[in-house]
């Protein structure tokens, strides 16, 4: 069975997006590859974090990762500073990379022309930080979104580099970007990905947000001129409402259509709230059963999963270093 990889900060709260463009793919994925699913708690810390803060978030998305779904029978679930493997093969890659492939990182380009003397070298490195989290586990599918795409190029480069100049030794793994979905909207702002930096609270609907809360955040949703209910490339804020309501309800385009014909934006507005609101309820009670207990004895059954194929593959990457130890 081949097999993905992938993972998600533990910073702020998840949000809708989060969900339809990611955790619900991995969902689904789990029962077509073997899947190991990280909470990236190395990548957080390239930005200043409260550590009591960070140690909760970490065990929240955790329940999250559960709760959407991702079964810890079926998937690996585990935080990436468990596995010190992450952070060895970091540097033996970041002797690989060269500094301009990481200079033309959009996302360091972007930070650095805003603060360049405040920018970290954790943020110019996270691509190679990335690269390791992928390569560590023989990946060969990657979900990710558009905005890590340039990031997973960088992946398979460093693959091809090390495996051209020490031998085979990674998997060359490629990126899987659902068709739709992958990129949920601000409802403030539908030129914006939704974010749960965004600043305007009522653009971003958050997994653990209340019902009312919702209702009110989809009713103060932007949209856009004309009156006729369906999905339209060059009316931006309806397009990114249908692909929630199609994306929540499993239905297709057409049916969608269909469904709202003769509709006004009011009755799309209190159906979206409604048909999310079913979905987060149980959603919410499922976070809440979750045990300390139980949540610890799945994090420590993942950490020794990921460490057993991790251990591996630095294990080889050693030896073809000429990093040898004590025997």
């Amino acid at each position: 069975m081949k097999r993905i990889f992938s993972g998600a900060q533990p910073t702020g709260s998840v949000h809708l997006g989060n969900y339809l463009g990611a955790l619900r793919n991995w969902v689904a994925l789990q029962h077509e590859y073997e899947s190991i699913f990280c909470i990236v708690n190395l990548h957080a810390i390239t930005l200043r974090q409260d550590p009591r803060l960070l140690s909760q978030k970490t065990r929240e998305l955790a329940r999250i990762y559960i709760a959407v779904g991702i079964d810890p029978g079926v998937s690996t679930i585990f935080i990436q500073s468990d596995v010190p493997e992450h952070a060895e093969l970091t540097w033996v890659l970041n002797c690989v990379a060269r500094l301009s492939e990481l200079e033309r990182m959009t996302q360091f380009k972007d930070k650095a022309r805003k603060q360049r003397e405040m920018v970290g070298v954790g943020i110019f490195d996270y691509p190679v930080l990335m690269a390791a989290d992928i390569l560590l586990y023989q990946t060969d599918l990657v979900p990710v979104g558009e905005d890590q795409k340039q990031h997973l190029e960088l992946t398979r480069d460093l693959a091809i580099r090390f495996n051209r100049d020490f031998g085979e030794t990674f998997r060359i793994p490629d990126a899987f970007i659902p068709k739709m979905g992958a990129r949920i909207m601000s409802l403030s702002d539908p030129t914006k990905k939704m974010s749960k930096s965004d600043d305007d609270p009522n653009g971003c609907v958050l997994l653990l947000d209340d019902d009312d809360t919702i209702r009110r955040k989809f009713k103060r949703a932007v949209t856009d001129s004309g009156t006729e209910i369906r999905f339209d490339e060059q009316r931006p804020a309806l397009m990114n409402l249908l692909t929630i309501f199609a994306l929540m309800t499993g239905k297709p385009a057409e049916e969608v259509e269909a469904h709202f014909s003769g509709k006004g934006y009011a009755q799309l507005k209190q159906e979206l709230a409604d048909v999310t609101i079913a979905f987060l309820k149980p959603f919410r009670d499922r976070v809440q059963s979750i045990s300390d207990k139980d949540l610890t004895g799945i994090l420590e059954q993942g950490r020794e999963r990921a460490r057993s194929i991790a251990s591996i593959t630095y294990k080889m990457v050693r030896e073809r270093l000429g990093l040898v130890g004590a025997s």
